[in-house]
């Protein structure tokens, strides 16, 4: 396997070491972070990946390999044995992970292959799964938006259980995949209240409002809904006490079973017992490793951390918002109940495609080879290139300021679906003002109008958020798309609101890390955690100029009616086929 790595140069110093693991949508990742929060060693290791149409797939056993090879290699780059490891985190995509009662792969697939065991976040089959859930107007949908995407776990075990019926019987844990790789870790399969809450329906709140986040030991699981799981066709789920889907479930950090196995530490290189928390979705790890990178300032303050919104921005972008009350958002996913910040409740929107939708827009072009040649041979990325050649345009053109060299381009970036806030999973892309031009300054203008409709939808979020009993005054920005100054800037200036970057980009590697330092009791709670390892770094402002908030409100003025047209091109072609 190929990896990619990273280390602090720093001298290290004696202390406590937090391993974070993160499996993203392309690769496994490590980081070992010190006491005081900083990156000392990274490394990544790419796992497989099957794309088929709507169905997209992966194998739990290629991306436990791919996370002992990636562990190995952070602690070599730290400078540090596995057993100088304090403890360990997991997070990973909201991908649906089928096992036996011996813990081996149970195909989820089409085509038989038992490696392929995972249903990827992303995947989409399940659409018509996800409309007879909704047509079921059950009470639960009021806690994710309303209504289920066909992103979530309900209607992907639906999928299964009609198409695969062989597979649904030989299937003794159905998991989420952090879930998985705390389990496989520990060999304990109590499952996160992050995982269950947003992505399976479970109600936290229903039994664990009143559980002290540091004393959680009664974590039998009363939150599930059973006349939920008995109307959508899956009532064998609740056999065994819900074995199959979680008889436990608890707080984010939560310490599980006696550790590491020795099994599962040797093939990680480290000692065995070493403490793991209980898991967290890759994003709200993300949220855990960023929302208290505000200031130096330590000082408690209850309200301040409501008025903030993380943006968690890779593959796809989730935009995160906590309260201290229930706040039921149309479209919006949540409120869900202590799923990344204990004791407090998420709003969590998101946007299904905005570091996929800028590798398509970009790769798809004719003038791409040429760019990505270009960029190679300068050692520069290719959106450092695409920006260069658009401030290049702005000098030549005279324009006031280089935004408005989209003033004719506009982009609906909901190519894989709308995730909020309209919720309307079969939304297509939309781009307006195609030439013949095949031109790489074309290309590059083209890239601009698409990052700025990704933050049209950013936009509409926090906007639609708001809306409904929000706050929010201050955006906080991780993930590999925060490395684009542009991408940054254009989002600033867009919702208007400063956008704080981390003082270590891998937000979500020490979110991870965070769990494992909470259950290796280091600190006795996740709030706790985050005010002693989360910092900040730059804060990118949004422009004062006028002119460029009268632009953006123009675009984003065509960035809503783009749907509506769209809304209005649907209902005309469906009756002309009716």
């Amino acid at each position: 396997m190929e990896m990619t790595s990273q280390s602090s140069p720093a001298n290290l110093r004696p202390g406590s070491f937090y391993l974070g693991v993160d499996v993203g949508t392309g690769s496994a990742r490590a980081g070992i972070f010190d006491d005081g929060g900083r990156l000392c060693g990274c490394s990544s290791c790419p796992i497989q990946i099957w794309k088929d149409g709507d169905c997209v797939e992966q194998s739990s056993t290629d991306i436990w390999l791919a996370i002992c090879t990636a562990v190995k290699a952070a602690c070599s780059l730290a400078n540090i044995s596995g057993q100088d490891v304090t403890s360990l985190g997991f997070a990973a995509t909201c991908s649906l992970v089928a096992v036996d009662y011996d813990g081996e792969p149970v195909t989820v697939s089409w085509t038989g292959d038992t490696r392929r065991n995972i249903i990827v976040w992303m995947d989409h089959r399940a659409v018509k799964q996800a409309e007879r859930i909704n047509s079921s107007k059950s009470p639960v949908l009021e806690y994710c938006g309303g209504a289920v995407s066909p992103e979530m776990e309900p209607p992907k075990l639906l999928w299964v259980k009609e198409n695969l019926p062989e597979s649904w019987s030989m299937v003794s844990r159905w998991m989420d995949l952090s879930d998985w790789l705390s389990y496989r870790a520990t060999g304990d399969d109590t499952r996160s209240l992050c995982t269950t809450v947003c992505k399976w329906t479970y109600l936290g709140h229903a039994h664990m409002e009143q559980i002290n986040e540091k004393d959680s030991r009664d974590m039998e699981a009363r939150g599930w809904d059973d006349d939920f799981w008995e109307d959508i066709g899956l009532g064998d789920l609740i056999d065994g006490h819900h074995s199959k889907i979680g008889r436990s479930v608890a707080f984010p950090g939560h310490a599980l079973g006696s550790g590491l196995t020795p099994e599962a530490a040797k093939e990680l290189g480290l000692a065995a017992g070493t403490p793991v928390g209980t898991s967290l979705i890759d994003a709200h790890a993300g949220g855990v490793g960023v929302m208290e990178s505000v200031s130096d300032s330590k000082e408690v303050d209850e309200e301040a951390i409501c008025h903030r919104m993380v943006l968690v921005c890779g593959t796809s972008t989730c935009h995160m918002a906590i309260s201290k009350s229930k706040l039921f958002i149309p479209g919006v996913w949540g409120p869900f109940w202590s799923a990344m910040v204990p004791q407090y409740w998420l709003t969590e929107g998101g946007q299904s495609a905005t570091g996929a939708l800028l590798d398509y827009i970009i790769e798809s072009h004719v003038a791409s080879p040429r760019l990505i040649n270009k960029a190679a041979s300068r050692s520069i990325s290719i959106f450092e290139l695409l920006n260069e050649t658009l401030e290049s345009i702005k000098q030549e053109s005279g324009a006031p300021f280089l935004a408005a060299l989209s003033n004719d381009i506009h982009v609906l970036p909901d190519f894989h679906g709308n995730r909020s806030p309209v919720a309307d999973p079969i939304s297509k892309g939309m781009i307006c003002g195609l030439t013949l031009d095949m031109g790489e300054k074309q290309l590059a203008l083209l890239y601009l109008a698409t990052v700025q409709g990704i933050a049209y939808g950013t936009r509409h979020i926090v906007e639609h958020c708001n809306a409904h009993g929000h706050k929010i005054d201050t955006l906080l920005a991780c993930g590999g798309l925060t490395k684009n100054s542009l991408f940054v800037q254009e989002h600033a200036d867009i919702t208007g609101y400063p956008i704080v970057l981390p003082r270590e980009n891998e937000s979500v590697l020490l979110g991870a890390a965070i769990l494992g330092a909470v259950a290796s009791k280091k600190y006795s709670t996740v709030r706790e955690s985050m005010k002693a390892l989360n910092a900040a770094g730059q804060v990118v402002y949004p422009s004062k100029d006028a002119n460029v908030r009268n632009y953006h409100d123009a675009k984003y003025r065509i960035f809503r009616d783009l749907y509506k047209q769209q809304l209005s091109h649907r209902a005309i072609m469906k009756d002309a086929l009716s």
